[in-house]
């Protein structure tokens, strides 16, 4: 055993897996979230008797036994050594995609090789135990001497997208060292939504399409010389001295053999053939059907030497029955192989799976229905199996569309089998175009029984779905069951999807209309899912064809034509196109108005709707005072309309409570921020207990709220309470929106960590001034914890606040001595002037007596005023240091000066008018009304118009 610190991996009721150097996401009930392991060079066949390898010729196409020596792809490893190797961020991903049996895993093998001999720590990542578990033990994944780290995760493209954002979490990736993250897949269709992730990592992003060997070009030389090499490898396992005398076949030119997979099968099939004296066939199909036949052949031999005392007793029909149903579920543990076979009415399935696991070992321990590999062939099985083909000679089985049917039935709580995502996406690819076009009907089957299915194996596999040519009908009722607003773990799978029924859609309409409106949906789909630039093109187009129409027929596009202009924004906004987001915006409120005072009960959701927008995009621009007049102005509409449709308005009544809140805070209203803020956060709650409406339109889908609304919204509700003096609420609020914010960032550390980071910070410095120092102890240290990660992973946007976070523990760890000695507790300054300056009828004066201002005389204010600008500067620097706030959500606007921001503050604002002569509190509502006990002036705000 070598030196150096271990792991013991204690293991109760019968599994253990440990990581030394990375963290272990876990869930609960189903054991690790994914598997990091040491990449290491594969035993390849050596290991493997060459007989038990030829039995099976598919076995010598499985990528773990490397049987082929790599070849070819120069340009592709030249290309990824210099990402890796290259200057740049300290944390980069590339998305390596391209169709199966393009190569993708075996490029990424050789590049881990290369990586590892280039002094690089490997690892590898696999998606979850499933209902498999891996075999106990510990993973050293230390970087002890490393020149950088690579991980190579594999199916990336059928990982959920918060797996993915946990693994991108991982402490392991955020280390001072050079981190390259490659990841494999299929489609790219997922990759903008974890592009964005990474993105907001600071990561730099790239994706890798894996083109096919092309026979233009000299590319038939690549061919040929990659036909070469794999049948020189088979040779060398069949025992042929001179494979020379196989001649590559004349039909390499043809596109299927721009796979390397392909060339590997022709290969192989010519190597077997030559060796059985027989003729190779020559196109995909026939090579499928003959390395198929020579699985059964083996069956066959395996059952018949049961005569001789072989411990085999099933015969090959039913064996083929096993390996069908193993190609839909995957590897599963014996207690679930037993119930599947049962299932499907199979006698003897104890004796099936032992069976079968002789002709098929499992790659994990104690697993059972290892399936046939590679992917493609187990695809090929399936469709020469289910009946409709055309291929002569490979009968179809009578059984295997009622298996396929069986095995993705819902149990007796409606609950769908946990393989379903695989059953659906592995008929999504053998019924991909170009393969077997039959496979289509059984898929359709399936979809037409039960539609929700695609949604219940997710994104992945409606990707899968979307690249089918399945019957529109077939798509339509797929489509009524996506979510209306989405969801984070399909919103990928949906886009592509949506992509695949809008083109379907455009096609079978000419009306211009239902075509703006085809792609604003779209448009929606691909925001949600991360496309923002197909977004931003969809919704442009959405916009021009109702803009057009609108000239023609004002009043039937004018409004389908603002709510396009609402989307519009959001996605310019998403595109940090501030200034477009801000014209388009305004537009469609400039339209919105007009339409609503025509006709308010038809419109003034919208107007309501682009009022939000509009505050949202002000807010950024620092336009405080607009962005407010816009939050208060929506709010009022959404609160009205509530009142009779609460499930649809009261969403967006809580989003423009919020953004209210916002900027009251921004322009240092604390009271109003309160109260704006405590209504949202009430409204957030019920919505977020109760069910979603049922029928969302265009306009209000995109204000649904969630858990991490309520999170939010719950933490700036405790800043301003604490503000109001109401510690105890204050604490309760920013407690509650901690908890919520852990629970999310478990799920999604990358979106959530930095909001629970900040909540942290701010609950442990009230805690630590309202006496509570142990638990402001365990807070502060979690944010400071949580900020040295963040930090670890973008210094540019963490550093300060993580610098921030470790004085803010030194000083709790501090006060906590002092009180332990006796000591009393300190104010801070900064406490002393939040206090201060966001009141508007009390000055403290330096012997902390308190003076009612309206009894204090004009020109002492005036010398008092005069007295705080002239601290305007340190008092400024005292805030933002000790409450580790940015000067914008001290509300101080760009180019602005701290004299110019404390005299907009509510004291100095009362301080002036006590100097003036006037009374400290103006009197007057934003309306122009007299303020007066029994008054509504809720929905008031700045520039309201009342008749």
């Amino acid at each position: 055993m070598g030196s150096g610190p271990g792991q013991v991996v204690r293991v109760e009721n019968g599994f253990g897996y440990g990581v030394i150097g990375a963290d272990l996401h876990v869930f609960p009930d189903r054991g690790p979230v994914y598997l990091l392991s040491e990449y290491g060079p594969s035993a390849g066949p050596a290991g493997r008797d060459a007989a038990w390898l030829t039995a099976q010729p598919s076995r010598l196409l499985n990528a773990r036994f490397q049987v082929v020596d790599f070849t070819g792809r120069d340009r592709e490893r030249a290309g990824l050594a210099a990402w890796r190797d290259g200057d740049g961020p300290r944390l980069a991903a590339t998305w390596l995609h391209g169709p199966g049996g393009q190569g993708k895993t075996r490029l990424a093998a050789r590049f881990a090789a290369d990586s590892a001999a280039a002094g690089w720590k490997v690892v590898t990542a696999t998606h979850g135990s499933g209902t498999v578990r891996p075999s106990p033990g510990s993973q050293d994944l230390r970087l002890d001497g490393a020149a950088g780290l690579l991980l190579v995760v594999d199916y990336a493209d059928r990982w959920p997208l918060s797996h993915l954002t946990w693994l991108l979490s991982n402490q392991l990736l955020h280390r001072p060292l050079p981190t390259r993250v490659l990841l494999l897949g299929r489609s790219v269709a997922p990759w903008p939504a974890v592009r964005a992730a990474l993105e907001e990592a600071e990561a730099a992003t790239g994706d890798l399409a894996l083109p096919p060997l092309d026979d233009r070009g000299g590319e038939l030389g690549v061919r040929r010389a990659m036909f070469l090499v794999a049948r020189d490898c088979f040779a060398a396992r069949y025992g042929l001295a001179d494979p020379s005398v196989i001649e590559p076949p004349g039909s390499l030119h043809r596109p299927d053999f721009g796979l390397v997979l392909a060339l590997h099968m022709a290969a192989l099939v010519a190597v077997d053939a030559h060796t059985r004296g027989s003729r190779p066939p020559q196109d995909m199909e026939g090579l499928s059907a003959y390395l198929l036949d020579r699985e059964r052949r083996h069956w066959t031999q395996l059952y018949e030497n049961r005569l001789e005392g072989l411990d085999y007793t099933t015969p090959p029909g039913a064996m083929g029955h096993v390996v069908f149903t193993a190609a839909l579920t995957g590897a599963t543990t014996y207690a679930n192989g037993t119930a599947l076979l049962s299932s499907l009415g199979l006698e003897h399935p104890g004796r099936l799976l032992a069976d079968h696991t002789t002709c098929y070992p499992a790659e994990e321990s104690g697993a059972v229905l290892e399936p046939l590999y590679p992917d493609r062939l187990a695809e090929d099985f399936l469709a020469l199996s289910l009946p409709g083909h055309e291929a002569t000679g490979y009968p179809a089985a009578s059984w295997a569309a009622d298996t396929t049917r069986t095995l993705v039935a819902r149990d007796g709580q409606g609950a769908p089998p946990g393989h379903t995502a695989r059953v659906l996406t592995f008929l999504a690819s053998a019924a991909a175009p170009h393969r077997w076009p039959h496979a289509v009907r059984h898929l359709e089957a399936v979809l037409r029984a039960d539609p929700a299915l695609a949604l219940a194996a997710g994104a992945a596999a409606l990707s899968a779905l979307a690249a089918c040519d399945l019957d529109t009908a077939v798509l339509e009722a797929i489509d009524a069951h996506l979510p209306g607003h989405g969801q984070v773990d399909l919103d990928a799978g949906i886009a592509a999807f949506t992509q695949r029924l809008t083109r379907h859609r455009l096609a079978a309409t000419d009306d211009p209309a239902q075509h703006a409106r085809l792609h604003q949906n779209l448009g929606f789909r691909m925001i949600r899912a991360g496309h923002r630039e197909e977004a931003m093109a969809a919704t442009e187009r959405a916009v021009d064809i109702f803009r057009q129409s609108a000239v023609a027929e004002p009043a039937a596009y004018e409004p389908e034509l603002a709510a396009a202009l609402v989307q519009l924004s959001g996605c310019a906004a998403q595109l940090d196109l501030t200034d477009a987001s801000c014209r388009t915006a305004e537009e469609a409120v400039a339209l919105f108005r007009r339409l609503a005072a025509a006709d308010p009960e038809a419109h003034e959701p919208g107007l309501a709707l682009s009022l939000v927008q509009l505050g949202e995009i002000m807010t950024e621009t620092r336009k405080q005072q607009e962005a407010l007049a816009a939050a208060q102005q929506a709010a009022g509409i959404f609160h009205r309309l509530a009142v009779d449709d609460p499930a649809v308005y009261e969403p967006g009544l809580a989003v423009a409570l919020s953004n209210a809140a916002v900027a009251s805070f921004r322009l240092r209203r604390w009271t109003d921020a309160r109260t704006a803020a405590e209504r949202a956060v009430g409204t957030i709650r019920r919505l977020v207990a109760a069910e979603p409406a049922a029928h969302l339109s265009d306009l209000t889908r995109s204000m649904a709220v969630d858990e991490s609304d309520l999170a939010v919204s719950l933490g700036n509700l405790g800043v301003y309470l604490w503000g109001a003096r109401c510690r105890e609420e204050a604490l309760s609020a920013l407690r509650e929106a901690a908890g919520i914010h852990r629970k999310l960032a478990a799920v999604n550390p990358t979106a959530h960590e930095p909001e629970l980071a900040g909540v942290l910070s701010t609950l442990g410095s009230y805690l630590s001034r309202s006496g509570h120092q142990e638990e402001a102890l365990a807070v502060t240290g979690e944010a400071r914890d949580i900020y040295q990660r963040l930090a670890a992973e973008r210094p540019a946007r963490f550093e300060e606040l993580l610098r921030k976070a470790r004085t803010s523990y030194e000083a709790v760890r501090n006060q906590q001595t002092r009180e332990a000695d006796g000591g009393p507790r300190s104010w801070t300054m900064e406490e002393h002037y939040v206090t201060l300056l966001n009141q508007d009828e009390v000055w403290q004066d330096a012997q902390d007596r308190r003076h009612r201002l309206d009894d204090m005389e004009p020109r002492y204010c005036g010398n008092v005023l005069r007295f705080l600008l002239r601290q305007a500067d340190d008092i400024f620097a005292t805030l933002v240091d000790g409450l580790a706030a940015s000067p914008e959500a001290l509300g101080r606007w760009e180019g602005e000066d701290a004299g110019a921001w404390l005299a907009r503050q509510p004291l100095a604002v009362a301080l002036r008018r006590r100097s003036e002569g006037k009374p400290a509190r103006s009197g007057l509502c934003y309306c122009g009304y007299a303020i007066q006990p029994g008054w509504n002036h809720d929905h008031c705000h700045p520039g309201i118009i009342v008749d």
